[in-house]
């Protein structure tokens, strides 16, 4: 069995009780940073083996993972942050274990974007995740392809690339499109920071953005 263990994104009770036990009764905890992980387990006496299994490696370590739980393991997954797949490594080890004829679970938990779609006010019955938007290489090619998206927008961003991001958006989608862009979630200094595109950039622009960055932004057509 394969589990897809959440882990907080913040505030270290944001931890399910179930989660707590597979990570106790696994036979391996693959790790995206065994340093950062170590805390957590710490933090809930969990005392078993992490292996590391990050962007770096999934690839060439996956079949020897696959071949674990195939001779009968039990090996939780587990990211640095939130559910281990979502704008992080999980995908392809997963995708080899279905294809290999494991059992997989991915457990309800933390995950980032949603508290912020939740507490954004824009519309949340349907939404499109877009995650990290390429850096340099087809990011204009994504950006023009979401010109016309009805949907609300979610987007994962640095506090670096924050205001670049924001201006960007007001280019494409007009200074006057609602977003709203949450911050620090689940931390002691957790804010969501709403309005236009135009009146979110002046906030940022005097006030230098920190943390983990959650960006909404509504889709076409969609009012405040």
């Amino acid at each position: 069995m394969l589990y897809v263990v959440p882990t907080p994104v913040g505030n270290m009770e944001d931890m399910t009780l179930r989660a707590i036990r597979i990570l106790k009764e696994a036979d391996l905890v693959l790790a995206e940073d065994t340093r950062t992980s170590g805390i957590l387990l710490k933090h809930y006496d969990i005392k078993n083996h992490l292996m590391s299994h990050h962007k770096f490696n999934e690839h060439s370590s996956s079949a020897a993972i696959v071949e674990r739980l195939k001779a009968g393991q039990t090996i939780a997954l587990i990211s640095d942050a939130g559910t281990p797949g979502i704008s992080d490594p999980g995908f392809f080890l997963v995708r080899e274990a279905v294809n290999a004829g494991i059992t997989v679970q991915t457990l309800p938990g933390a995950t980032a974007f949603v508290p912020a779609l939740v507490s954004s006010g824009l519309p949340d019955d349907r939404f499109c995740f877009e995650g990290f938007l390429p850096q340099k290489k087809g990011r204009q090619t994504r950006l023009e392809s979401l010109r016309d998206e009805p949907r609300t927008m979610i987007f994962y961003e640095s506090p670096y690339r924050l205001v670049k991001t924001l201006q960007q958006f007001a280019q494409l989608f007009g200074d006057d499109r609602q977003v709203s862009v949450c911050r620090e979630i689940s931390k002691v200094h957790e804010e969501s920071v709403r309005g236009t595109l135009g009146e979110v950039i002046a906030h940022f622009t005097q006030t230098e953005p920190r943390g983990e960055i959650v960006i909404v932004v509504a889709g076409k057509g969609n009012r405040k």
